[in-house]
């Protein structure tokens, strides 16, 4: 999704400035220690991570006539195994770059089958299925570099096998299979864990292209655009064996800060009026920012706290039409707060998180038919789980050692909304649920965040 992608854009320059610009002192060692982190070399490694398709599904019947618009929303674990170089210049105006290319192959679990509309006559159902079963990229990374983190930007060819299935009653089955190319682009952060190996969580957008198909006097365009969201773990081949991570830094106290991001909502939906029932997804997106507060407590190197953030949001899906076009849909989610414990290991100066708890949102939902024009605004509570990479941040030496950036995925579950609509005729009900990737900077009040044991 491109609003993910620019929502976490600040990835790259956030990130890229941290641990190397803090007065970290290395344990005492009596053998020799690596004291500069270089990331040239070959690594490889594998990776986990959830999938979720906004795949915008147009049937027409007959073609050119009256028409369904739904987003067919393949969700489901992805997993796989990547292999890169790095190459590290160290003489750039802005400091040590990353360049790299690197190629993964995927399996996926991605798939949907509970979008079922009326036919044009309303005397059957049609019902869509679509799987992603595997997809593959190879792509450029670029970076900037502050020691055992780097923040990247990564793009570049993409390719997936798509299985479309179409079950029509009095028609028959039509169904596609093939392996679409097209290109991709994303953003991540990757961190030293100790000596060779390395951590990251990354975001992708893949754009697979449309494609147009005619069955009998129907016509169907559906559009292929994929999120991914990953952690992964690499083994540097012959890389800094000797690197020895730092002391844990000093994460207790109190921090305030803000952020930025994109998210996508995949919003599984029911409309029935009189005896016709049409199951679909309503699929926000759009750009969300904010800001959080929160306190950390440490042991060692054990990271435990609490936050609150409140978000406003850009989310919208106005391309739903359903019962024939009779009914369209603008659902959006103007804002959403959490509140949230956090749970972290703090390698050196960077601190790897998982997070979760609480969450609440105002969901609004207009519905046009012939007979109304309604707007439905429902404040929804749930909770939300994730997980996260902050590390110190310092703006190429703008700011001091008390502020860190952070990049942070999020799923949100919101629960279910329902609205009776069209001159009290029809129900609609929709459950939320929503995917995001944010970046922020955070200030820590207490001490710097620097060397603690």
């Amino acid at each position: 999704m491109k609003k993910i992608l620019a929502g976490v854009a600040l990835v790259g320059s956030a990130v890229s400035a941290q641990a190397a610009d803090l007065a970290v002192k290395a344990p005492y060692m009596k053998a020799p220690v690596a004291a500069i982190y270089d990331w040239t070399g070959f690594y490889i490694g594998a990776n986990v991570g959830v999938g979720v398709g906004r795949d915008l599904a147009a049937h027409a019947f007959p073609a050119g006539g009256t028409f369904n618009s739904t987003y067919l929303q393949p969700l489901g674990a992805i997993g796989g195994g990547q292999i890169g170089y790095n190459w590290q210049s160290n003489t750039t105006f802005l400091g040590p770059l990353l360049i790299g290319v690197e190629a993964d192959i995927q399996g996926s679990g991605m798939s949907t089958g509970n979008t079922t509309l009326n036919t044009a006559t309303g005397l059957g159902t049609v019902n869509y299925n679509q799987k992603l079963d595997w997809f593959t990229t190879v792509r450029g990374r670029i970076g900037l570099v502050r020691g055992p983190a780097v923040g990247y930007f990564t793009g570049g060819f993409a390719a997936g096998n798509v299985k479309t299935t179409i079950t029509e009653t009095g028609v028959g089955q039509f169904g596609v299979s093939e392996t679409r190319t097209g290109w991709t682009i994303g953003s991540g952060v990757e961190a030293a864990l100790g000596g060779n190996w390395t951590g990251k969580i990354e975001y992708l957008y893949l754009d697979l292209g449309k494609r147009d198909d005619a069955f009998g006097t129907q016509a169907l365009r559906t559009e292929y655009r994929e999120s991914i969201f990953r952690a992964g773990l690499n083994y540097r081949i012959g890389g800094n064996g000797m690197y020895i991570t730092p002391p844990p830094a000093n994460w207790a106290g109190l921090y305030i800060g803000g952020n930025f991001g994109g998210a996508l909502g995949r919003n599984k939906s029911t409309a029935t009026t009189g005896a016709f029932t049409e199951q679909f997804h309503l699929s926000p997106d759009g750009y969300v920012g904010g800001g959080q507060i929160g306190y950390n407590w440490q042991a060692a190197n054990w990271v435990f706290g609490a936050e609150a953030d409140f978000q406003g949001s850009t989310q919208k899906d106005d391309r739903t039409a359903v019962f024939g076009s009779t009914a369209l849909y603008n659902q959006k989610l103007p804002w959403f707060g959490t509140a949230r414990a956090r749970l972290g290991y703090s390698f050196g100066t960077t601190l790897f998180y998982a997070t979760g708890g609480y969450a609440y949102g105002n969901v609004k939902t207009n519905i046009v038919t012939p007979l109304s024009n309604e707007t439905f605004n429902r404040t929804r509570s749930g909770y939300a789980v994730g997980a996260g990479v902050e590390t110190p941040f310092s703006l190429f030496g703008l700011l001091g050692p008390n502020w860190t950036s952070k990049t942070e995925y999020l799923y949100v579950d919101l629960g279910s909304t329902t609205d009776v609509f069209a001159a009290g005729t029809a129900v609609n009900t929709s459950k939320v649920t929503e995917h995001m990737l944010r970046t922020g900077i955070n200030y820590h009040f207490n001490q710097p965040v620097v060397a603690k044991y």
